[in-house]
């Protein structure tokens, strides 16, 4: 039973309990992670009475399969909840999982195994055989009716390869072409070579003869021992909107754009199963998700390693140069590309002009400033992230004239333009004195009028200095009132807008939720 009071965060939070996220529960489970698997008792296959093509489980029925690897999954420590999500938002290296019942769940990770539902051709009579006689998947069902009269419901061009395909289960095809949207002549011969009935009417109804299916269009009626159609896919991740997901356009429709390892645009997001791809069957759809849990346990392996690396060193040794490059480069992903909440709220005011980011990393901050109507830059020290920024903006269809990225020191670049907004957000640098350098130089590029906006990070709950002992690890998080004096600026020439903190959630190092806060400057050039 899941204690519904504990605060503590999950390592992974699976949504969805079908094959695909059993699978990779059951792998977390033996990785020692601290799992919770939320499903709404909804999968794909439940309308089917056995499953077939699945080895060691030929067909054995589905509820059966789901019951085995719930317990296989509970044995190592995998911990279940009955319900549905209804939103995911970011909360510092992890992200909140809000369910249908209001209840808040901090995970580390997320993996999205929630399917899909095939929603059929809105034909009288065919929903009512769904599963039994109306079937979509030749290998899952091609066997079991065999030799008998199979006919084909075509929805789409792609229904002409579905036909084909049956055609080495039966010598007595009918194939209902109206939903292709028009048969060129060369599809034609090409099914009528291999002696397949073609009926051009549009399909009317669906009703049940003797023992048989009749199909009616519009001119006859065709009786057939089973109906092949390939429904509409809609995907079960409509949760997911807040994070803004890149996504794949392919011939069967819109859908999560993954990896090979099932990582999503948002590095803390993985997604597999039918959510992904809608070909997949059972037997795929385990071993999607067997790969999927071993790449998440094995990026929060890394990530255990940094943390453990940058609390047990000065904070300005983390910070360096070199380090950001080995860490961006070491890891497929080092944060999610969402945009850092607090700049969303401060610049959603301010009129898009042109914007400058120094130490953009990924460039998700720089991503949303452009598709909020800036003209926005990018600049890191590390290669490899504005590598990846440059990669982001291209899947995201932002034009170069629209968006650029550079990688540079930021104490010493060589851009000579001025901006209406520049931007540095938890920019600590390898000392003191090369922070302020970064941030004056920040400051010398504003154009009058513009604004500079400093965020960083206040003392961690967690940390020596928020109890009081401000060098327990070497390092001294400003205060807004010291990040505007160490700033230096003319006072004639800068008028200060905002100079406080921002409240947020984090996941401390010990998995807890904490409220921390952030040092927000934000300073006007007159």
């Amino acid at each position: 039973m899941v204690d519904a009071m504990d605060t503590r965060a999950w390592d992974v939070v699976v949504v969805g309990g079908g094959p695909a996220g059993l699978s990779a529960a059951l792998m977390l489970g033996r990785a020692r992670r601290r799992v919770l698997v939320i499903d709404s008792g909804q999968p794909r296959n439940r309308f089917a009475s056995h499953m077939h093509g699945v080895l060691g489980n030929e067909g054995v029925p589905p509820s059966d399969l789901i019951a085995r690897g719930r317990a296989e999954a509970a044995s190592y420590g995998v911990e279940f909840l009955e319900g549905a999500v209804e939103t995911v938002r970011p909360i510092g290296r992890g992200v909140v999982v809000v369910t249908d019942d209001s209840a808040e769940i901090p995970a580390r990770a997320l993996i999205v195994a929630s399917g899909m539902t095939d929603v059929l051709p809105d034909i009288p009579g065919l929903a009512k055989h769904w599963g039994t006689k109306v079937l979509h998947c030749p290998y899952c069902h091609g066997w079991e009716v065999r030799d008998r009269r199979i006919g084909v419901l075509t929805t789409s061009p792609l229904g002409i390869h579905h036909a084909e395909l049956l055609r080495q289960w039966t010598d007595d095809l009918t194939v209902f072409t109206a939903g292709l949207g028009g048969l060129s002549e060369a599809a034609e011969r090409r099914l009528l070579a291999r002696e397949i009935t073609l009926v051009p009417g549009e399909v009317r109804e669906v009703a049940e003869g003797s023992g048989a299916l009749v199909v009616r269009t519009d001119d006859e009626a065709v009786e057939v021992d089973a109906i092949f159609t390939m429904g509409t896919p809609h995907t079960h991740e409509g949760f997911l909107e807040q994070l803004r997901l890149v996504r794949d356009e392919t011939p069967f429709g819109s859908y999560l754009a993954v990896d090979q390892t099932g990582r999503t645009s948002d590095g803390r997001v993985w997604a597999v199963g039918n959510v992904v791809n809608p070909m997949l069957n059972v037997p795929m759809s385990i071993g999607a998700g067997a790969q999927v849990g071993g790449a998440v346990n094995g990026a929060l392996v890394t990530e255990d390693f940094d943390s453990a690396v940058a609390t047990g060193t000065e904070w300005p040794l983390v910070a360096s140069d070199g380090f950001w490059e080995q860490r961006y480069a070491g890891a497929t992903s080092t944060w999610s590309g969402r945009p850092n909440q607090t700049l969303v709220d401060v610049v959603s005011g301010l009129t898009p002009g042109r914007a400058l980011d120094v130490g953009c990393g990924e460039g998700g901050d720089v991503i949303w400033l452009a598709h909020q109507g800036w003209q926005a830059t990018g600049i890191d020290v590390a290669p490899t992230a504005i590598a990846r920024a440059e990669a982001a903006a291209r899947a995201a269809g932002l034009p170069s004239d629209q968006v650029g990225f550079v990688a540079a020191d930021g104490s010493s670049w060589s851009i000579m333009d001025e901006f209406d907004l520049v931007v540095t957000s938890f920019l600590h640098g390898s000392s003191g004195g090369s922070r302020q350098q970064i941030m004056r130089r920040a400051a010398e590029v504003v154009a009058p009028g513009g604004h500079l906006l400093v965020i960083s990070h206040a003392p961690m709950p967690w940390s020596g200095e928020a109890s009081g002992d401000r060098h327990s690890h070497g390092s001294h998080f400003l205060s807004p009132a010291e990040e505007v004096e160490a700033l230096d600026l003319d006072p004639d020439a800068w008028t200060t807008r905002i100079a406080g903190s921002r409240t947020r959630q984090s996941l401390g190092p010990d998995g807890g939720v904490f409220d921390i806060d952030d040092t927000v400057v934000l300073l006007q050039r007159t």
